[in-house]
Protein backbone atom coordinates (compact mmCIF):
# COMPACT_ATOMS: atom_id res chain seq x y z
CA UNK A 1 0.00 0.00 0.00
CA UNK A 2 1.23 3.50 -0.45
CA UNK A 3 1.47 6.46 2.41
CA UNK A 4 -1.58 8.08 2.69
CA UNK A 5 -2.63 11.14 4.72
CA UNK A 6 -4.24 14.15 4.30
CA UNK A 7 -1.31 16.18 3.69
CA UNK A 8 0.22 13.42 1.39
CA UNK A 9 2.82 14.48 -1.22
CA UNK A 10 4.07 11.97 -3.66
CA UNK A 11 7.90 11.62 -3.51
CA UNK A 12 10.41 10.86 -6.29
CA UNK A 13 11.55 7.40 -3.99
CA UNK A 14 7.90 6.58 -5.09
CA UNK A 15 8.22 6.22 -8.90
CA UNK A 16 6.09 9.55 -9.14
CA UNK A 17 7.79 12.33 -11.59
CA UNK A 18 7.57 15.63 -9.14
CA UNK A 19 9.12 19.20 -9.15
CA UNK A 20 12.17 19.70 -7.38
CA UNK A 21 12.28 21.59 -3.93
CA UNK A 22 13.52 24.38 -6.01
CA UNK A 23 10.79 24.32 -8.32
CA UNK A 24 8.11 23.62 -6.18
CA UNK A 25 5.78 26.23 -4.40
CA UNK A 26 5.79 27.20 -0.97
CA UNK A 27 2.54 25.91 -0.38
CA UNK A 28 3.92 22.40 -1.69
CA UNK A 29 6.93 22.59 -0.10
CA UNK A 30 5.30 23.11 3.75
CA UNK A 31 2.34 20.35 2.90
CA UNK A 32 5.51 17.90 1.93
CA UNK A 33 6.84 18.60 5.14
CA UNK A 34 3.72 18.24 7.05
CA UNK A 35 3.60 15.04 5.32
CA UNK A 36 6.56 14.00 7.04
CA UNK A 37 4.90 13.95 10.70
CA UNK A 38 1.12 12.90 9.90
CA UNK A 39 -0.18 9.55 8.90
CA UNK A 40 1.73 6.79 10.55
CA UNK A 41 5.35 8.52 10.12
CA UNK A 42 6.16 5.45 7.80
CA UNK A 43 9.38 7.27 6.03
CA UNK A 44 10.61 7.67 9.78
CA UNK A 45 10.18 3.88 10.54
CA UNK A 46 12.48 2.62 7.95
CA UNK A 47 15.09 5.28 9.50
CA UNK A 48 14.31 3.63 12.90
CA UNK A 49 15.12 0.25 11.72
CA UNK A 50 18.38 0.67 10.66
CA UNK A 51 19.24 2.50 14.30
CA UNK A 52 20.89 0.98 17.66
CA UNK A 53 18.21 -0.81 19.92
CA UNK A 54 17.64 1.78 22.22
CA UNK A 55 16.06 4.28 19.74
CA UNK A 56 14.00 1.29 18.33
CA UNK A 57 13.09 1.09 21.86
CA UNK A 58 12.09 4.66 22.26
CA UNK A 59 9.79 4.47 19.12
CA UNK A 60 8.40 1.77 19.87
CA UNK A 61 7.40 2.84 22.97
CA UNK A 62 5.94 6.23 21.67
CA UNK A 63 3.92 4.33 18.99
CA UNK A 64 2.64 1.79 21.67
CA UNK A 65 1.40 4.96 23.78
CA UNK A 66 -0.48 6.20 20.73
CA UNK A 67 -1.67 2.82 19.51
CA UNK A 68 -4.12 2.81 22.63
CA UNK A 69 -6.25 5.21 20.24
CA UNK A 70 -5.45 2.90 17.23
CA UNK A 71 -2.51 5.27 16.59
CA UNK A 72 0.33 4.67 14.70
CA UNK A 73 2.82 7.41 15.06
CA UNK A 74 5.62 8.00 17.54
CA UNK A 75 4.88 11.99 16.97
CA UNK A 76 1.19 11.52 18.43
CA UNK A 77 2.21 9.21 21.42
CA UNK A 78 5.00 12.05 22.49
CA UNK A 79 1.64 14.17 22.60
CA UNK A 80 0.05 11.81 24.45
CA UNK A 81 2.86 11.74 26.79
CA UNK A 82 3.07 14.85 27.27
CA UNK A 83 -0.51 14.99 28.44
CA UNK A 84 -0.05 12.45 30.73
CA UNK A 85 2.35 14.25 33.07
CA UNK A 86 0.41 17.14 32.70
CA UNK A 87 -2.19 15.25 34.31
CA UNK A 88 -0.05 13.12 36.99
CA UNK A 89 3.90 12.74 36.26
CA UNK A 90 3.50 9.26 38.67
CA UNK A 91 0.86 7.66 36.07
CA UNK A 92 2.66 9.05 33.11
CA UNK A 93 5.98 7.30 34.73
CA UNK A 94 4.29 3.61 35.02
CA UNK A 95 2.52 4.12 31.95
CA UNK A 96 6.04 4.34 30.12
CA UNK A 97 7.14 1.83 32.27
CA UNK A 98 4.56 -0.44 31.42
CA UNK A 99 4.40 0.21 27.48
CA UNK A 100 8.44 -0.47 27.87
CA UNK A 101 8.08 -3.65 29.90
CA UNK A 102 5.79 -5.06 27.57
CA UNK A 103 7.76 -4.41 24.37
CA UNK A 104 10.57 -5.68 25.39
CA UNK A 105 8.98 -8.84 26.76
CA UNK A 106 7.61 -9.53 23.06
CA UNK A 107 11.58 -9.05 21.85
CA UNK A 108 12.51 -11.49 24.16
CA UNK A 109 9.64 -13.92 22.97
CA UNK A 110 10.57 -12.92 19.28
CA UNK A 111 7.27 -11.82 18.63
CA UNK A 112 6.33 -10.64 14.62
CA UNK A 113 8.62 -8.10 14.28
CA UNK A 114 6.60 -5.83 12.53
CA UNK A 115 3.93 -5.61 15.08
CA UNK A 116 6.79 -4.67 17.73
CA UNK A 117 8.11 -1.94 15.72
CA UNK A 118 4.36 -0.61 15.60
CA UNK A 119 3.97 -0.66 18.88
CA UNK A 120 1.05 -3.40 19.04
CA UNK A 121 3.32 -5.04 22.02
CA UNK A 122 3.37 -2.22 23.90
CA UNK A 123 -0.30 -0.48 24.18
CA UNK A 124 -2.00 -2.98 26.75
CA UNK A 125 1.42 -2.60 28.72
CA UNK A 126 0.89 1.30 28.89
CA UNK A 127 -3.21 0.78 30.16
CA UNK A 128 -1.37 -2.04 32.67
CA UNK A 129 1.07 0.74 34.08
CA UNK A 130 -1.39 3.39 33.94
CA UNK A 131 -4.23 2.15 35.22
CA UNK A 132 -2.77 0.08 38.11
CA UNK A 133 -1.36 3.41 39.56
CA UNK A 134 -4.83 4.98 39.10
CA UNK A 135 -6.04 2.37 41.11
CA UNK A 136 -3.09 2.33 43.59
CA UNK A 137 -4.44 3.14 47.60
CA UNK A 138 -1.13 4.41 48.36
CA UNK A 139 -1.14 7.24 46.07
CA UNK A 140 1.84 9.02 44.06
CA UNK A 141 5.55 7.69 44.14
CA UNK A 142 5.06 4.46 45.62
CA UNK A 143 8.50 3.08 44.34
CA UNK A 144 7.31 -0.56 45.64
CA UNK A 145 4.08 -0.51 42.72
CA UNK A 146 7.12 -0.42 39.92
CA UNK A 147 7.56 -4.30 40.30
CA UNK A 148 4.23 -5.60 39.87
CA UNK A 149 3.19 -3.26 37.33
CA UNK A 150 6.51 -4.08 35.31
CA UNK A 151 5.53 -8.08 35.82
CA UNK A 152 2.06 -7.43 35.05
CA UNK A 153 2.80 -5.40 31.87
CA UNK A 154 5.43 -8.33 30.49
CA UNK A 155 3.07 -10.86 31.14
CA UNK A 156 0.41 -8.61 28.62
CA UNK A 157 2.13 -9.95 25.26
CA UNK A 158 1.79 -13.44 26.30
CA UNK A 159 -1.55 -13.25 26.96
CA UNK A 160 -2.21 -11.33 23.78
CA UNK A 161 -0.63 -13.75 21.89
CA UNK A 162 -2.46 -16.68 23.22
CA UNK A 163 -5.91 -14.62 22.45
CA UNK A 164 -4.67 -13.64 18.96
CA UNK A 165 -4.32 -17.26 18.53
CA UNK A 166 -7.76 -18.02 19.27
CA UNK A 167 -10.08 -14.94 17.67
CA UNK A 168 -7.32 -14.56 14.39
CA UNK A 169 -9.74 -17.93 13.02
CA UNK A 170 -12.11 -15.18 12.72
CA UNK A 171 -9.55 -12.33 11.83
CA UNK A 172 -10.22 -10.23 14.58
CA UNK A 173 -8.20 -8.22 16.56
CA UNK A 174 -7.48 -9.14 20.33
CA UNK A 175 -7.89 -4.84 21.60
CA UNK A 176 -7.89 -4.63 25.00
CA UNK A 177 -8.55 -7.83 26.57
CA UNK A 178 -4.98 -8.17 28.27
CA UNK A 179 -4.90 -5.65 29.72
CA UNK A 180 -8.91 -5.97 30.94
CA UNK A 181 -7.58 -9.24 32.26
CA UNK A 182 -4.25 -8.67 33.75
CA UNK A 183 -5.60 -5.26 35.73
CA UNK A 184 -8.75 -7.43 37.19
CA UNK A 185 -7.03 -10.49 37.97
CA UNK A 186 -4.42 -7.63 39.76
CA UNK A 187 -6.96 -6.16 41.89
CA UNK A 188 -9.40 -9.06 42.21
CA UNK A 189 -5.83 -11.20 44.01
CA UNK A 190 -4.70 -7.69 46.01
CA UNK A 191 -7.92 -6.11 46.94
CA UNK A 192 -8.35 -2.81 49.40
CA UNK A 193 -7.01 -4.46 52.54
CA UNK A 194 -3.64 -5.83 50.88
CA UNK A 195 -0.51 -4.83 53.33
CA UNK A 196 1.57 -3.57 50.30
CA UNK A 197 -0.67 -2.80 47.26
CA UNK A 198 -3.93 -2.02 48.25
CA UNK A 199 -6.47 -0.83 46.11
CA UNK A 200 -9.34 1.81 45.99
CA UNK A 201 -13.10 1.34 46.08
CA UNK A 202 -14.42 1.24 43.17
CA UNK A 203 -17.57 3.40 44.00
CA UNK A 204 -14.59 6.31 45.59
CA UNK A 205 -11.57 5.39 42.77
CA UNK A 206 -11.36 9.04 41.79
CA UNK A 207 -12.82 12.30 43.07
CA UNK A 208 -13.80 14.04 40.28
CA UNK A 209 -14.10 17.87 39.86
CA UNK A 210 -17.86 19.23 40.11
CA UNK A 211 -16.96 22.16 38.84
CA UNK A 212 -16.62 20.60 34.92
CA UNK A 213 -19.00 21.56 32.61
CA UNK A 214 -21.01 19.94 30.32
CA UNK A 215 -19.69 20.64 27.40
CA UNK A 216 -15.93 19.66 28.55
CA UNK A 217 -17.39 16.07 29.05
CA UNK A 218 -16.86 15.58 25.56
CA UNK A 219 -13.08 15.81 25.26
CA UNK A 220 -12.52 14.34 28.52
CA UNK A 221 -14.78 11.53 27.58
CA UNK A 222 -11.38 11.27 25.03
CA UNK A 223 -9.56 11.64 28.26
CA UNK A 224 -10.58 9.11 30.14
CA UNK A 225 -8.76 6.27 27.99
CA UNK A 226 -6.14 7.11 30.00
CA UNK A 227 -7.89 7.55 33.15
CA UNK A 228 -7.14 11.59 33.02
CA UNK A 229 -10.11 13.85 33.75
CA UNK A 230 -7.54 16.97 32.65
CA UNK A 231 -9.24 19.24 29.74
CA UNK A 232 -5.98 20.11 28.99
CA UNK A 233 -4.51 16.25 29.08
CA UNK A 234 -7.43 15.46 27.11
CA UNK A 235 -6.86 18.74 24.21
CA UNK A 236 -3.03 17.15 23.79
CA UNK A 237 -4.66 13.68 23.15
CA UNK A 238 -7.12 15.10 20.55
CA UNK A 239 -4.26 16.91 18.92
CA UNK A 240 -1.92 13.95 18.53
CA UNK A 241 -5.19 12.34 17.01
CA UNK A 242 -5.61 14.97 14.68
CA UNK A 243 -2.26 14.59 13.73
CA UNK A 244 -1.95 11.16 12.31
CA UNK A 245 -5.78 11.13 11.61
CA UNK A 246 -8.63 13.65 11.39
CA UNK A 247 -11.33 10.92 10.96
CA UNK A 248 -9.65 8.97 13.85
CA UNK A 249 -10.19 12.77 15.75
CA UNK A 250 -13.91 12.74 14.72
CA UNK A 251 -14.99 9.58 15.56
CA UNK A 252 -13.35 9.89 18.83
CA UNK A 253 -15.32 13.27 19.41
CA UNK A 254 -18.22 11.74 18.16
CA UNK A 255 -18.14 8.88 20.50
CA UNK A 256 -17.94 10.56 23.33
CA UNK A 257 -20.85 13.07 22.90
CA UNK A 258 -22.69 9.66 22.02
CA UNK A 259 -21.49 8.16 25.83
CA UNK A 260 -21.91 11.26 27.40
CA UNK A 261 -26.08 11.45 25.47
CA UNK A 262 -26.85 7.63 26.82
CA UNK A 263 -25.01 9.21 30.28
CA UNK A 264 -28.23 11.33 30.09
CA UNK A 265 -31.15 9.56 28.92
CA UNK A 266 -30.19 6.85 31.57
CA UNK A 267 -30.30 9.32 34.36
CA UNK A 268 -26.93 9.17 35.25
CA UNK A 269 -24.99 11.20 37.68
CA UNK A 270 -24.30 14.39 36.58
CA UNK A 271 -20.96 13.55 38.05
CA UNK A 272 -20.15 10.87 36.16
CA UNK A 273 -21.01 12.25 32.72
CA UNK A 274 -19.34 15.41 33.48
CA UNK A 275 -16.08 13.14 34.54
CA UNK A 276 -16.20 11.51 31.21
CA UNK A 277 -16.96 8.35 32.64
CA UNK A 278 -19.73 7.95 29.99
CA UNK A 279 -17.67 8.34 27.04
CA UNK A 280 -14.44 6.57 26.92
CA UNK A 281 -15.34 3.00 26.29
CA UNK A 282 -17.83 4.65 23.06
CA UNK A 283 -14.74 6.72 22.04
CA UNK A 284 -12.50 3.43 21.55
CA UNK A 285 -15.73 1.35 19.75
CA UNK A 286 -16.44 4.37 17.67
CA UNK A 287 -13.08 4.84 16.37
CA UNK A 288 -12.50 0.98 15.80
CA UNK A 289 -15.76 0.53 13.61
CA UNK A 290 -15.51 4.43 11.98
CA UNK A 291 -12.77 3.84 9.50
CA UNK A 292 -10.18 1.51 11.18
CA UNK A 293 -11.46 -2.03 10.74
CA UNK A 294 -14.09 -0.77 8.15
CA UNK A 295 -13.15 1.46 5.10
CA UNK A 296 -15.03 4.65 5.87
CA UNK A 297 -18.09 4.88 3.83
CA UNK A 298 -21.26 6.57 5.35
CA UNK A 299 -22.85 3.70 6.22
CA UNK A 300 -19.74 2.27 7.99
CA UNK A 301 -19.84 6.17 9.63
CA UNK A 302 -23.84 5.58 10.91
CA UNK A 303 -22.72 2.10 12.27
CA UNK A 304 -20.01 3.46 14.18
CA UNK A 305 -22.44 6.07 16.16
CA UNK A 306 -24.85 3.43 16.24
CA UNK A 307 -22.08 0.72 18.01
CA UNK A 308 -21.12 4.13 20.37
CA UNK A 309 -24.52 4.39 21.66
CA UNK A 310 -24.55 0.80 21.85
CA UNK A 311 -21.21 0.56 24.01
CA UNK A 312 -22.66 3.10 26.02
CA UNK A 313 -25.65 0.63 27.27
CA UNK A 314 -22.96 -2.10 27.17
CA UNK A 315 -21.07 0.33 29.91
CA UNK A 316 -24.22 1.05 31.75
CA UNK A 317 -24.90 -2.76 32.79
CA UNK A 318 -21.32 -4.27 32.83
CA UNK A 319 -20.12 -1.46 35.04
CA UNK A 320 -23.47 -2.47 37.69
CA UNK A 321 -22.03 -6.32 37.05
CA UNK A 322 -18.38 -5.78 38.36
CA UNK A 323 -19.37 -3.55 40.82
CA UNK A 324 -20.41 -6.88 42.77
CA UNK A 325 -16.82 -8.43 42.36
CA UNK A 326 -15.82 -4.54 43.62
CA UNK A 327 -14.05 -4.57 40.12
CA UNK A 328 -14.02 -1.53 37.75
CA UNK A 329 -15.53 -1.90 34.00
CA UNK A 330 -12.08 -0.97 32.46
CA UNK A 331 -12.36 -1.47 28.31
CA UNK A 332 -14.72 -4.57 28.83
CA UNK A 333 -18.00 -2.75 27.45
CA UNK A 334 -15.28 -1.66 24.36
CA UNK A 335 -14.08 -5.25 23.79
CA UNK A 336 -17.12 -6.88 23.85
CA UNK A 337 -19.80 -3.93 22.05
CA UNK A 338 -17.24 -3.82 18.96
CA UNK A 339 -15.93 -7.63 18.69
CA UNK A 340 -20.02 -7.77 18.34
CA UNK A 341 -20.13 -5.26 15.61
CA UNK A 342 -16.78 -6.70 13.51
CA UNK A 343 -18.75 -10.09 13.80
CA UNK A 344 -21.35 -8.93 11.67
CA UNK A 345 -21.99 -11.04 8.73
CA UNK A 346 -23.71 -8.34 5.88
CA UNK A 347 -23.87 -8.67 2.23
CA UNK A 348 -24.12 -4.74 1.65
CA UNK A 349 -20.53 -3.91 -0.49
CA UNK A 350 -20.22 -0.59 1.67
CA UNK A 351 -19.34 -2.69 4.80
CA UNK A 352 -16.07 -4.06 3.97
CA UNK A 353 -14.54 -5.22 6.98
CA UNK A 354 -10.53 -5.05 5.89
CA UNK A 355 -8.63 -7.79 6.08
CA UNK A 356 -6.11 -7.48 9.74
CA UNK A 357 -3.11 -7.80 7.94
CA UNK A 358 -4.16 -4.12 5.81
CA UNK A 359 -5.36 -2.30 8.55
CA UNK A 360 -4.16 0.87 9.11
CA UNK A 361 -5.61 4.65 9.96
CA UNK A 362 -8.55 5.35 8.03
CA UNK A 363 -7.46 7.67 5.32
CA UNK A 364 -4.95 5.23 4.24
CA UNK A 365 -7.75 1.97 4.72
CA UNK A 366 -9.44 4.39 1.99
CA UNK A 367 -6.75 4.13 -0.40
CA UNK A 368 -6.30 0.82 -0.11
CA UNK A 369 -9.78 -0.11 -0.87
CA UNK A 370 -9.19 2.42 -4.24
CA UNK A 371 -6.45 0.31 -5.06
CA UNK A 372 -8.24 -3.24 -4.70
CA UNK A 373 -10.81 -1.85 -7.08
CA UNK A 374 -8.55 -0.37 -9.47
CA UNK A 375 -7.14 -3.87 -9.38
CA UNK A 376 -10.49 -5.44 -10.18
CA UNK A 377 -10.13 -7.00 -6.80
CA UNK A 378 -12.13 -5.55 -3.49
CA UNK A 379 -14.07 -7.20 -1.10
CA UNK A 380 -17.82 -8.09 -1.76
CA UNK A 381 -19.27 -9.65 1.41
CA UNK A 382 -18.62 -9.01 4.80
CA UNK A 383 -19.00 -12.53 6.28
CA UNK A 384 -16.91 -14.13 9.03
CA UNK A 385 -13.72 -15.70 8.54
CA UNK A 386 -13.91 -15.49 4.65
CA UNK A 387 -13.88 -11.84 3.04
CA UNK A 388 -14.30 -12.77 -0.43
CA UNK A 389 -13.07 -10.84 -3.48
CA UNK A 390 -14.85 -10.25 -6.19
CA UNK A 391 -15.28 -7.87 -8.95
CA UNK A 392 -14.96 -4.03 -8.17
CA UNK A 393 -18.25 -3.30 -10.14
CA UNK A 394 -20.12 -5.33 -7.27
CA UNK A 395 -18.55 -3.17 -4.34
CA UNK A 396 -19.50 0.68 -4.05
Amino acid sequence: KQHENPFFIPTASMGTRIHTSEGASAPTRLLRAVGLFTGDMRQFGEWVKRQVFIIQLLDCVLRGVAQVMFVNNPLSGLLVVIGLFVQNPWWALNGLLGTAGSTVSAVLLRLNREAVLAGLHGYNGALVGLLMAVFSAKGTWYGWLLAPNLFMSMLCPIVSSALSSVVSRWDLPVFTLPFNILVCSHIAATGSTHPYFPVVRCNSMIKWRLSLQLFLSVPVGVGQVFGCDSPWTAGLILLALLLCSPTICFHAILGSAAGMCVGLVLAAPHMDVYSGMWGYNSVLSCIAVGGVFYALTWQTHVLALICAFFCAYMTSAISKLMSVLALPACTWPFCLSTLIFLLLSSENPAMCRLPLSSVSYPEENRHYLKQLKASGKAPTHNRVGNLQEANVSSCS
